[in-house]
């Protein structure tokens, strides 16, 4: 057996007892081939009977060289950026329907374990961004995003306005719903119900989706990776626009907000079954033709 993975944390998803068996399970396989098993704090007060060493997420990342997180792609996205700032690769196990992040079915997870404890797995790096809000010259807030980040209306039925910029050229002047700015991960979640394209998970490209533009013409275009995206909100009222990212964080915006968009140079590890094939999962969760005999 390999000895690369010596310490696993284990990361299940907040607030589901539901959980308890597969984690369980998953635990007392890690500790039977004497590997150092950690579960993280928050699913410990979930789950409090598994009598594993509890830490932190930070703690996690420190201390672990493999991550195991068991939830879905919610739970994963939330894991990525957590332990953004550690280079540790994170397998995850999906306990929903068929997830496009995490990917290992419970039904088999003790083989496909066992395989990737021997060595045999793919190994796969996707970019994060990193948005900041910059207000009067102050950066206000900074966040993180696996999927995307979203400048987006809430709690009025109006559009707002907003100019767009990639690495400082003006791009256009906008009147919509919002934007999305999605990494390729994430070029298959809200990026995707908005009309964006899918793009490959390695690619070294970033999507700029407008949601519901006033302009018909107005479409989704692709930009390097590497490019930086300032946007700039105008004409927004009080408690009229918003930026999330992951559609887990949400920060409020003012009218003359910038809103500045980078790739993370650090990009986060994960960890598939050997003979992944992300084409069968776009078939399978897109419900696409398969190929024909």
């Amino acid at each position: 057996m390999s000895t690369q993975f010596k310490t696993v944390g284990i990361i299940g998803k907040y607030g589901d007892p539901g959980i308890a068996q597969t984690l369980s399970t998953m635990a007392s396989f890690l500790t039977d081939r004497h590997l150092a098993v950690w579960l993280d704090e928050e699913t410990a007060r979930t789950v409090p009977d598994l009598g594993l060493d509890t830490a932190t997420r930070d703690e996690l990342g420190r201390r672990c060289d493999l991550a195991v997180v068991v939830g879905g792609d919610g739970t994963l996205l939330t894991v990525a950026r957590n332990l953004a700032d550690y280079d540790i690769p994170i397998v995850g196990v999906n306990l929903g329907r068929l997830g496009f992040l995490a990917d290992i079915s419970p039904k088999t997870m003790l083989d496909v374990m066992e395989n990737i404890l021997a060595g045999n797995y793919c190994r796969e790096e996707r970019f994060l961004l990193d948005a900041c809000i910059e207000r009067n010259g102050h950066i206000l807030h900074e966040s993180k995003a696996f999927n995307e980040v979203v400048v987006h209306k809430w709690n009025m039925a109006r559009m707002i306005e907003f100019e767009i910029h990639v690495n400082d050229l003006f791009v256009d002047v906008q009147r919509s719903d919002g934007i999305i700015v999605s990494t390729p991960t994430g070029s298959t979640a809200y990026a995707l119900s908005g009309g964006g394209p899918i793009l490959t998970p390695t690619l070294n490209a970033i999507a700029l989706v407008p949601i519901c533009p006033h302009t018909l013409s107005n479409r989704p275009i692709v930009v390097s990776g590497d490019s930086r995206i300032a946007i700039v909100v105008g004409d927004c009222k009080a408690d009229h626009a918003q930026m999330t990212c992951d559609g887990q964080t949400n920060l409020d915006l003012r009218d003359g907000d910038r809103i500045l968009i980078d790739k993370r140079p650090k990009p986060v590890c994960l960890i598939h079954p050997a003979g992944h094939d992300y084409f069968q999962i776009l078939r399978a969760k897109l419900r696409w033709g398969s190929k024909r005999e």
